[in-house]
């Protein structure tokens, strides 16, 4: 795996499904691989809605996240989509080579626009961008969940496509990388994803205060809500897969062991919980703290001046395969 492109959406400040779902990996991956580029995607983001100050603001807020929770500039090129205007060209060019009915079928689609009364065709065309991002740097892979494999699945499609048109193998056939980070749960409601949008008692941000963080283990759901698996209920179950993820196995097994026997006393469970999220999140916080609006806005703008390096040989080469622009004259 000599590149790999991911992108994520500026949703403000990062909580810990995100760092176990995606994050950790993504920085992990940067002693992996040779180059990694990490995208924050506020044209995506405008799908969902504009909020043109909200949207400035959580990009930076995010952007330095990233960089708190490990992502090296150094190493690894992050930048903003919007920063470097190749994507949204080669997405126009792309959408030539995209089917409508490949589009119609894709089930995020499909799942928003049932919640939703304005449906954008930006919505529609989304995966169409998304399959820019990451075949404008020529991407041999993409770290995701499972949930957006099918959208991988779109990219291939469509590369393939254009090198089939145009008699050129050119853009490579990307490899889904699916995560193996954990799904994290609610805390308030034990069989819902982890989200900010279902409110403050349901997530656990990174940045949040240390006592504001054991506030929220302390008043995390047990044994109310959804079936139990086949050993603990899902509340615990979330508990125990923190302490895992935190690097607490041991003390998880102890604690799981304890539950087994009907000896687990719950109080004890969520104090060791809130010890090892707080001692997990410190440094993430203490990095965070350090950085400046301006240093996060530096590096992004060193950041996308190198992503448009790559960029913009990409769709010199691009034009010139399809017959626009100078190059093709």
């Amino acid at each position: 795996m000599r590149r790999i492109f991911s992108g994520i959406q500026p949703t403000g400040s990062l909580h810990l499904g995100n760092y176990f779902g995606a994050v950790r990996n993504w920085v992990q991956l940067q002693d992996q691989v040779p180059e990694c580029i990490y995208c924050v995607v506020d044209y995506h983001a405008i799908t969902g809605g504009i909020e043109p100050g909200e949207l400035a603001r959580r990009t930076r807020q995010l952007a330095g996240d990233l960089v708190a929770c490990g992502i090296d500039p150094s190493r690894s090129i992050l930048f903003v989509q919007s920063h470097v205007p190749e994507h949204t060209e080669l997405a126009w060019v792309l959408s030539a080579f995209a089917a409508y009915g490949d589009l119609s079928r894709m089930t995020q689609f499909k799942d928003k626009a049932e919640r939703s009364k304005h449906i954008s065709a930006g919505l529609f065309t989304y995966p169409v961008l998304q399959a820019a991002d990451i075949l404008l740097y020529l991407a041999d892979g993409v770290p995701v969940g499972d949930d957006q494999s099918q959208h991988l699945e779109f990219t291939r499609g469509i590369a393939r496509r254009f090198n089939q048109l145009i008699g050129v193998e050119y853009f490579p056939d990307v490899a889904t990388l699916l995560s193996d980070g954990k799904r994290i749960m609610s805390l308030a409601d034990p069989d819902s994803k982890m989200s900010k949008s279902l409110g403050d008692k349901h997530y656990i941000g990174l940045l949040e205060p240390a006592s504001a963080v054991a506030k929220k283990i302390r008043s995390a759901v047990t044994d109310i809500g959804g079936e139990a698996t086949a050993t603990v209920s899902p509340g615990v179950a979330n508990l125990l897969d923190l302490l895992h993820l935190c690097g607490a196995a041991d003390k998880a097994d102890e604690l799981t062991a304890s539950a087994l026997a009907g000896e687990l006393r719950y109080g004890d469970l969520k104090l060791v919980v809130a010890e090892q999220v707080n001692a997990l999140l410190e440094p993430i916080r203490e990095r965070r703290a350090q950085l400046s609006d301006a240093e996060v806005v530096d590096i992004l703008r060193s950041g996308a001046q190198r992503a448009r390096d790559i960029a913009a040989a990409t769709m010199t080469r691009v034009r010139g395969l399809i017959g626009v622009g100078p190059e093709a004259l």
